[in-house]
């Protein structure tokens, strides 16, 4: 099956993650995704694959067995099947030629992909787009992955005479609602060394950092009053928790910073004056930094119940996940040093990225299988104007391909390196 008819087949079935769902513990939290990965179960088996196994949860797994007596790491690919809810409605996706210019998306609702708000349109001129008709994702985040992982298994069982270690694949469910998918996998069970997610943008792109990522939940505790006698007795714990947020480093907040500079982000204060509830994100690149940031709203919080009473303020913090970074120093350095060996065989110039956020990549790195994050080549995910260049689209199977050749390369007898 060709790679463009794969991909667009997977985006025909609606797999919007469900935050209502989510919330309640459910997962898979929508139908589709389940739908989805059985369709996956049923493409590795007509491959060929083994150890195939598709649990309640929809998160599925299988291995493409060695071809050599080598002994080489087992190398990991993995991709969500989950699409985010910023957008609900079924994907109509369409192949259309792009010559330059601006591109009609839907000429009955007039909807363009402009060249003037997508100015990097103009690298793709004399390639086909994978677009929606404009109502709805395309949920290349993240089935251009499954697309590329599969059709890079099918190019390596039908040819044989390419070596290859064992190779094991990961599909998982609601990455678009806290890697959930991710923190259910089990690791240990999954027997592979090292891994890569494809869950980035435009062809080049690698991640191999991303946040130390970390929330805070502060309870204030007042004391409520009539305002005819509250001179003296009322205590708004609303008015507390504005205050503590005012002691917040004020440059240090999402809206200011880029890069790599860290920030702590106000998400939600719900309450009244007897009891008010702040949550915070506390982000980072750096190990030393994050632990210096919850170290400071720990010590913020600890001075305001000093201040206003003992019991009046009590912090909660809590890990969300890791850089993936800290799981590759020193002799774990080896699977960026695959993909960029990957990246050039393919004739690709690597842009590495520090990405501002989270991926599953860095859930399963915590968990102990390093997993660094690849392209899938396409652009403006979670939005209507998402695309996808099908030279790109190849492009990430071909990378995909090439790791595992790397791999081989760098691990046999003659090739291995210390």
């Amino acid at each position: 099956m060709d790679i463009v008819e794969r991909f667009i087949n997977y985006t025909k079935i609606n797999t919007t993650t469900s935050r209502e769902n989510g919330a309640k513990g459910i997962m898979p939290s929508s139908p589709g995704q389940m739908k989805l990965a059985k369709l996956l179960v049923s493409e590795l088996e007509a491959l060929g694959m083994e150890d195939i196994i598709l649990r309640e949860n929809a998160i599925v797994t299988a291995t493409l067995p060695a071809n050599t007596d080598e002994t080489i790491p087992v190398v990991s690919f993995f991709g969500h099947l989950d699409t985010s809810a910023e957008q609900t409605a079924d994907t109509k996706a369409q192949r259309l030629p792009y010559n330059g210019g601006d591109l009609c998306l839907n000429p009955e609702l007039n909807i363009y992909l402009r060249e003037s708000e997508f100015p990097e349109l103009k690298n793709y001129i004399g390639d086909d787009l994978i677009v929606t008709d404009g109502t709805s994702l395309l949920g290349a985040d993240d089935k251009a992955a499954l697309a590329a992982i599969m059709n890079a298994l099918q190019f390596l069982i039908s040819h044989p005479e390419i070596r290859h270690g064992e190779v094991k694949v990961g599909f998982v469910p609601d990455e678009e609602q806290g890697l959930r998918g991710a923190k259910a996998f089990d690791v240990s069970e999954f027997g592979a060394d090292f891994g890569y997610t494809l869950d980035c943008c435009g062809i080049g792109e690698f991640v191999y950092e991303n946040w130390n990522a970390g929330d805070a939940e502060i309870i204030f505790t007042g004391q409520s009053a009539h305002p005819m006698s509250a001179k003296g007795k009322l205590k708004n714990s609303l008015l507390m928790a504005h205050k503590f947020i005012s002691m917040l480093p004020g440059g240090e907040a999402p809206e200011y910073t880029e890069g790599r500079e860290g920030y702590y982000w106000v998400k939600q204060l719900q309450g009244n004056s007897a009891r008010t509830v702040l949550k915070l994100d506390i982000r980072d690149f750096s190990e030393e930094g994050y632990h210096a940031r919850k170290t400071f709203v720990r010590q913020l919080a600890e001075s305001a119940c000093a201040l206003w009473g003992e019991g009046s303020v009590i912090c909660q913090l809590s890990d969300r996940y890791a850089n993936v970074f800290n799981s590759l120093q020193g002799e774990g350095h080896y699977p960026i040093d695959i993909a960029l060996r990957a990246y050039q065989r393919c004739g690709i110039t690597p842009t590495p990225v520090a990405m501002r956020g989270g991926y599953d990549g860095a859930v399963l790195s915590q968990k102990g299988l390093p997993c660094p994050n690849i392209f899938t080549g396409a652009h403006n995910f979670h939005s209507i104007y998402e695309y996808l260049p099908v030279r790109s689209l190849r492009a990430a199977s071909d990378v995909v391909i090439a790791i595992i050749q790397e791999t081989f390369n760098r691990f046999t007898t003659g090739n291995r390196e210390s």
